[in-house]
C-alpha cells in the first residue's frame, strides 16, 4: 500500500504521516532525507531526532540513491520528505537528478509492505522565483502528480486536519 501525504509548510502533514505509519505496522522505518547543508539544517535535524525519540521506529538517514537502499522485508517506511529528496538529487554531492528521486520511491514501493511519502504543496505562494527555484518547484510538482496517480491513498493536510482525497476514510 502506498500513501502520499501532501501539505504546506507547518500544516501538520508530518505529524499525521507519523501517526498513520505507526498505525500500520509494529516495524517501521523513518527515512529522513534532510541534507545537513548548513547550521540551520543541522539544528532542524537535531530537533527532528529529539521529536522522534521513543516513538518505536528505526531512523535511517539517506540523502540520495533511495533505489540502492536495503529495507527489511515486511517493514513500513515513512519517507520524510520528497521535497528534501528532490533537492538532494538535484543539488547535493552524489545527486543524480529529478528522475533519481522518482526511481528511489518506485524502488521502495517494491521492497516494503507500506510506504508513506510526505511531500510539500507547491505553487500557492505566488512569489516571483528565480529560474533555479522554478526548476525545483516544477520538478516537485511533477513528482507530486506522478505519485498522486500511483498512490493507493492520497491525503492533504491543512491546519492539522487530514482530508482524504483518494483511498478511503482517515
Amino acid at each position: 500500500m502506498f500513501t502520499l501525504v501532501v501539505g504546506g509548510a507547518a500544516s501538520g502533514k508530518s505529524a499525521y504521516a507519523e501517526d498513520w505509519s505507526a498505525s500500520l505496522s509494529s516495524r517501521w522505518v523513518y527515512l529522513a532525507t534532510m541534507y545537513p547543508w548548513d547550521a540551520e539544517c543541522v539544528t532542524r535535524i537535531q530537533r527532528h531526532r529529539r521529536a522522534r525519540a521513543g516513538r518505536g521506529f528505526e531512523t535511517v538517514e539517506r540523502y540520495t540513491d533511495l533505489a540502492g537502499l536495503t529495507i527489511p522485508e515486511g517493514t513500513s517506511v515513512l519517507l520524510e520528505d520528497l521535497g528534501n529528496l528532490l533537492s538532494n538529487e538535484l543539488y547535493a554531492p552524489g545527486g543524480a537528478g529529478a528522475d533519481a528521486a522518482l526511481r528511489g520511491v518506485e524502488a521502495l514501493l517494491t521492497r516494503c509492505e507500506h510506504l508513506t511519502v510526505v511531500t510539500n504543496e507547491v505553487f500557492s505562494g505566488g512569489a516571483d522565483y528565480g529560474a533555479e527555484t522554478m526548476e525545483y518547484l516544477r520538478a516537485l510538482a511533477h513528482l507530486n502528480r506522478v505519485l498522486a496517480r500511483r498512490a493507493d491513498r492520497l491525503v492533504e493536510v491543512l491546519c492539522g486536519l487530514p482530508n482524504v482525497l483518494k483511498g478511503g476514510a482517515i
